[in-house]
């Protein structure tokens, strides 16, 4: 198995302080913006989101005159999250309470429109929370309509289930609540990308909320035990069955992630897949009757405990509701799971989400990393392993299991961005001692202690020039990077294609991305986000290629790191280490705009897993990519010609077309097509005189 991604965190404890009021830093940052009719809140899973809610809302009911409200979660599991909790207890002014027959994820409420009656009856009462699922939430809109919300405040957790496509309901109930404006709206979410790539709201929208970040570094940075994460990639060759026991380790508490019935992975009637698993562990001996788990002898005599969500009878509900409990180490072992146990599922003892088969949805891969990156006692390391087909030789397979492949790589690179410290770029000032009006010199980098943000200063770089641009930069280029990872035309070009120069990537294909993601930004403001989205992504690939190529065969992707206990300078925080490598590394005094153009931050994660890869293995890859290229545009072209000049100043002579060279071919074409294109326009013209 190789990990692509490894990070080690500070375990400073940080994230898990509480204040007066018993509220942690990412909970005490919702709490600063409480007044916002519209708030939206991005957070990583453990973060305390659920109770940040408590603590917005009860302000909201007690001091703002909000009458209601309604929490809505996309499935029923979750519910549990926003049950009766005692906060006074932590000094806070008063307990969050939910009577059990409002909490219709829980309650014995019957049917849908049972649950749509309950939430009327709620509406009518004196009573004042309320749980729901979305889809309860969203039949009771489609019923009786945006006005019967009024004077509401209405949560709405993993809030990526919305989108801005008006055929999705929950996203159209949102847009329908904002337009009569007479409810309060508090959105929240670990991710805030869709695996469609349709934006979650309209921009028109999204600009109405105020946005509460906390980040991944922030709240793994800041556990007290966790110190590292690991995300890596096997590939196997027939079925996954027969090689699922090279990476699962019965010794670690593990998610399992079967495929869906309809996928390639999937080889036989999914219960029968678990079975196999299950004879990969031991030897079944019984089900527990009070937990439904299954009890299996593995071969050296240790009793596991399985947790099946497969099957889809009703034992599952035991099964469920016993996990729901399972607050103790030693309750279950692994957890064999198929379309549960991801978005809100909380188990803090997961050391291993052990996925089968490539997820189509970023946001879905965000999720179950998610279930591993809980902080615990006595568990140092979460790791989570991609299972994937190797491409083979049958060529539709091979496109598949290639696609598959790009598309983890691309996860993997936004998993690596959101992992690391949150940057603030900077233009580097004429007079070399000029302060970056940050605290720090604008000759090179600086962390600020009461943000962690990294300041580095560039040569050439645009300052944000409107307020769009500027939020933009500060709130949304994670998001924006989830856009570019997912998009088809930049995976294969951008990872493993040779003829691609990283200037076509960066000048190009990026800026595509973003007009699309942002249509209303103008030429010189898309610009702009494109230095600042692909500056932290150049330092971070630039330091993981720089020390890959110094040797450590146990390299720790340092960009990100905390620190390691054991080294003397232990007592620096995280964002200094990174200072400290990027320092090693990277020449600062030369980092500018020119340098980070040249960076094909794609590439280092493929050359990563292809050294685990055979010689046949990589000529398929390649053959497939190949297949993919698209024909030469005048986009590209444009872009190359910094790159033709720059190389016929080099060897004194133009890139020739036909060179065994990818990249001399590529530029030599893109000349070839300049040529062309200036010979016909020169022709039309002449045509156009003589008529």
């Amino acid at each position: 198995m190789t990990n692509v991604v490894e990070v080690r965190y500070g375990s400073s404890g940080a994230s898990q302080k509480i204040d007066a009021l018993g509220m942690r830093p990412m909970q005490a940052r919702a709490w600063k913006a409480r007044a916002a009719q519209y708030l939206l809140v991005k957070a990583p899973p453990a973060s305390g989101k659920s109770r940040a809610l408590m603590f917005v809302a009860l302000d909201k009911l007690h001091r703002q005159g909000i009458g209601k409200a309604i929490v809505a979660v996309p499935e029923r599991s979750i519910g549990a999250s926003f049950d009766s909790t005692s906060l006074s207890t932590h000094g806070f002014f008063t307990d969050w309470h939910v009577a059990e027959r409002w909490n219709l994820c829980t309650s014995e409420t019957g049917g849908a429109r049972d649950k749509v009656d309950a939430l009327r009856a709620f509406l009518d009462s004196d009573d004042r929370t309320l749980v729901c699922t979305h889809s309860t939430l969203r039949f009771a809109y489609e019923r009786f309509g945006a006005e019967a919300f009024d004077g509401c405040l209405l949560a709405i957790d993993e809030f990526h289930h919305a989108a801005a496509d008006q055929d999705n309901r929950l996203g159209e109930l949102v847009r329908g609540l904002l337009d009569r404006n007479r409810v309060h709206i508090v959105a929240m979410t670990g991710s805030y990308f869709r695996g469609d790539q349709i934006a979650v709201m309209r921009p028109e929208d999204e600009d109405r909320f105020e946005r509460v970040t906390y980040t991944y570094y922030e709240q793994l940075d800041g556990y007290s035990h966790l110190k590292t994460l690991g995300i890596g990639y096997h590939f196997y060759r027939g079925r996954y069955l027969d090689a699922i026991g090279e990476v699962l380790d019965s010794d670690k508490k593990t998610i399992i992630h079967i495929p869906n019935v309809n996928a390639a992975e999937s080889v036989m009637e999914k219960y029968d897949e678990v079975n196999h698993i299950i004879k990969v562990l031991g030897e079944y001996e019984s089900t527990d009757p009070d937990t439904g788990f299954l009890l299996v002898r593995r071969p050296d005599g240790r009793l596991l405990k399985v947790a099946d969500l497969v099957d889809d009878s009703q034992a599952r509900d035991t099964v469920v509701a016993a996990l729901r409990k399972a607050k103790d180490r030693d309750a279950v072992d692994i957890i064999i799971a198929l379309g549960m146990a991801k978005e809100g599922f909380d188990w803090i003892w997961c050391e291993h989400a052990l996925t089968v088969g490539y997820r189509s949805s970023l946001t879905e891969v965000v999720q179950i990393i998610g279930r591993a990156t809980r902080d615990a006692p006595d568990k140092a390391h979460a790791q989570f392993t991609n299972l994937i087909a190797e491409p083979l030789a049958e060529q539709g397979a091979v496109v598949t299991a290639v696609n598959d492949m790009l598309k983890a790589i691309t996860a993997s690179l936004l998993m690596e961005q959101v992992m690391a410290p949150r940057f603030r770029f900077h233009p580097r000032p004429e007079e070399p001692e000029t302060d970056l009006g940050t605290g720090g010199s604008g000759t090179g980098m600086h962390v600020d202690e009461d943000t962690g943000i990294v300041h580095i200063a560039v040569k050439g770089l645009k300052e944000p020039s409107s307020d769009r641009v500027r939020m933009i930069v500060e709130e949304d280029l994670n998001d924006l990077l989830a856009n570019v990872c997912q998009d088809p035309r930049i995976a294969a070009r951008a990872v493993a294609d040779d003829a691609t120069a990283p200037e076509v990537v960066n000048q190009v294909l990026v800026p595509k991305v973003i007009e699309e993601r942002y249509p209303y930004l103008a030429p010189e403001e898309v610009e702009e986000v494109r230095e600042h989205l692909l500056a932290g992504m150049a330092v971070i690939a630039e330091v993981n290629r720089l020390e890959l190529e110094g040797g450590s065969d146990n390299r720790v992707r340092e960009g990100q790191i905390g620190y390691d206990a054991d080294e003397p300078d232990a007592a620096q925080t995280g964002a200094t280490r990174f200072i400290e490598m990027v320092r090693r590394f990277v020449n600062v005094a030369d980092l500018s705009v020119d340098l980070i153009d040249s960076i094909n931050p794609f590439q280092q994660a493929y050359e990563v897993l292809s050294k685990r890869m055979d010689a046949p293995t990589l000529a398929r890859i390649h053959g497939a990519i190949a297949g993919q290229r698209i024909s030469m545009t005048e986009d590209e072209a444009l872009a190359l010609w910094p790159r033709i000049q720059r190389f016929r100043a080099e060897e004194g002579r133009p890139p020739n077309a036909a060179s065994t060279n990818e990249l001399e071919k590529r530029l030599g074409a893109a000349l070839e097509w300049l040529k062309a294109e200036k010979r016909r326009r020169q022709v039309d013209a002449v045509v156009q005189a003589a008529s």
